[in-house]
């Protein structure tokens, strides 16, 4: 009897299948444009098939810079069929935080939107980039515009979308660079074990750290992310969170999983969104919990309304995905009064690993049973193992919390450049989250702390670390401890808490005018408190806990301005 074949797969067969079977589908649709699933195979062919042609080869880096767009799938979709490995970077970023993480991936091409140009142009040199290719230039943009209407192009052969970049070379438009290489075949293939993409996410000393995300493991994340949110290829999400993300791209690459469609905003807007969903036929959203609360409150059914009535405009939706942070009870009553037809999910994980999900049959119902479940983070994923381990390595019983440790088919292979905090993380074969977690005895996880002090705001993880350097560069500044703190927009705001020189003064807004020039503005204070001294532990590190829990009992001590 002949040995049964079982094919390893990799992201280049969901292409190949969706392009076979549900080839009239779109796969995204973009402000009122749209690329089916056969047509995004043939763009990203022919993207593969121009790299090429420039002497690129598999498993070479490709950077892509750019907000939401169908371009920005296409780039995507190139690496997955053809093993180049796409490393996404984050637009919100500074400057010189881009540039660390581009001299850590070192990209041959990068593929930039043109709001991006000016930064990438005065990088070019000295990251050696040979090539650049401009996202949205206007070949493929019928109004002929770039962001806000800008456009950068200057003329070249023809109109062609070619301009000088002002450092001795040239950028390209995406349309002019893909389809001069149309009908090309693929010039190489990906492999189960080439690595798809490179994710970048701040580590805790400030450091960009590369998550190596491989083929065979992304495929796992689509098929687990198409499995937990039930869909089909009639389904559409729309995405309004970044796909440089590792959670937009998981939840498109769920939806490609089978055929489905990925709707995409360039950033989130709850107005646009009310008007996208009825509009569009969306079926999932993808929202953070304050995200979602932002919504409601805009359609007039935001927690605390009396007699709330279903909005008919999420009349469509069937489900909800949401993530970084666990939902509040009034925030579900609201949203189910809302849309009482739809399931909700929440997902835990990181970018290193995705690790558990509250399905929506866990939402329904009332009650302090279901309120305690709904403090939770759900159940590990098929094929997910999860143990909480004590400082010993001690796997600790439920009840007792300790740090969570995975191990998944659907986890990164390492850190890129970086084998030392590989070695720490991934410690015979568990990705240490950092997090502190504890079962319950039902086996839903529940998360108690941050180890890393991670503070998420509007989604976005912000690491404290990274902030407090940052401040401690003000000359004003001797000591600082940054702490997130509860916020109605958006989940959690940063906060630092300095020690002033003898003598000096400072404004909450200067310092965060401050810290916007050497880190992202999202990731600067939004407000600060002046102490005499910070509290400290026997070890003589600083008692975040206690600094949480102070700002906690007395609020009215977060002033907009500090002074000494």
């Amino acid at each position: 009897m002949p040995t049964k074949h079982i094919p390893d797969p990799c992201l280049a067969d969901i292409l190949r299948r969706n392009a076979e079977r549900f080839g009239d589908v779109p796969a995204y649709l973009y402000e009122g444009r749209s690329v089916t699933h056969r047509e995004l195979l043939r763009r990203a062919t022919a993207i593969a098939a121009a790299l090429a042609r420039a002497g690129l080869r598999r498993q070479d880096r490709v950077a892509l810079l750019g907000r939401n767009s169908i371009a920005f799938g296409e780039v995507l979709a190139a690496g997955q069929l053809s093993g180049l490995v796409i490393a996404t970077v984050n637009f919100r970023l500074a400057a010189p935080e881009i540039a660390r993480i581009l001299t850590d991936a070192k990209p041959r091409a990068i593929f930039v939107d043109a709001e991006f140009l000016p930064m990438v142009t005065a990088l070019r040199a000295e990251l050696g980039l040979e090539l650049v290719v401009r996202l949205d230039d206007p070949a493929a943009d019928p109004d002929g515009a770039g962001v806000n209407g800008t456009n950068v192009n200057g003329a070249g052969v023809n109109g062609a979308s070619v301009a000088a970049d002002g450092a001795g070379g040239e950028v390209v438009g995406l349309a002019e660079f893909r389809d001069a290489a149309l009908g090309d075949a693929l010039p190489f293939a990906a492999r189960p074990d080439d690595i798809a993409c490179l994710i970048y996410t701040s580590g805790t000393t400030g450091r960009p750290k590369g998550c190596i995300m491989g083929q065979r493991e992304m495929f796992r994340v689509g098929q687990t992310m198409n499995v937990e949110m039930r869909t089909g290829s009639d389904d559409r999400i729309l995405l309004v969170m970044p796909l440089f993300h590792i959670g937009a791209m998981a939840m498109a690459f769920g939806l490609h999983a089978r055929g489905g469609t990925a709707v995409l905003h360039r950033q989130f807007e709850p107005a646009a969104l009310l008007a996208t969903v009825p509009a569009e036929g969306i079926t999932v959203l993808h929202l953070a919990p304050s995200m979602l609360q932002a919504v409601l409150t805009e359609a007039g059914a935001g927690p605390g309304v009396a007699d709330p009535a279903p909005v008919a405009a999420l009349r469509g939706v069937r489900s909800i995905v949401y993530s970084a942070a666990p939902i509040t009870a009034p925030t579900l009553a609201a949203a189910l009064a809302a849309m009482p037809d739809t399931g909700f999910l929440n997902l835990y994980g990181q970018t290193e690993v995705i690790t558990s999900g509250l399905p929506r049959e866990l939402h329904r119902g009332s009650g302090p049973e279901r309120d305690r479940r709904l403090t939770s983070v759900g159940f590990p994923y098929p094929d997910t193992e999860i143990r909480i381990l004590d400082d010993d390595g001690a796997q600790c019983p439920p009840g007792v919390p300790g740090e969570i440790v995975v191990a998944s088919p659907a986890m990164f292979r390492g850190y890129w450049n970086d084998s030392a905090t590989t070695g720490v993380t991934l410690a015979e074969g568990w990705c240490h989250t950092g997090d502190v977690g504890v079962f319950d005895e039902e086996g839903l996880l529940h998360l108690v702390d941050r180890k890393k002090d991670v503070i998420i705001s509007g989604g976005e993880n912000i690491y404290s670390l990274e902030v407090e350097d940052a401040v401690l560069t003000h000359p004003a500044v001797v000591q600082c401890a940054v702490v997130g703190v509860p916020d109605e927009r958006w989940g959690e705001a940063v906060c630092a808490v300095v020690v002033l020189a003898p003598g000096a003064t400072l404004t909450s807004g200067e310092l965060r005018e401050h810290v916007a020039t050497r880190i992202a503005r999202y990731k600067s204070p939004r407000s600060a408190v002046v102490v005499d001294a910070l509290p400290v532990l026997p070890t003589g590190k600083i008692d975040k806990k206690a600094l949480r829990a102070r700002l906690a009992a007395a609020p009215h001590e977060v002033p907009r301005e500090v002074s000494a």
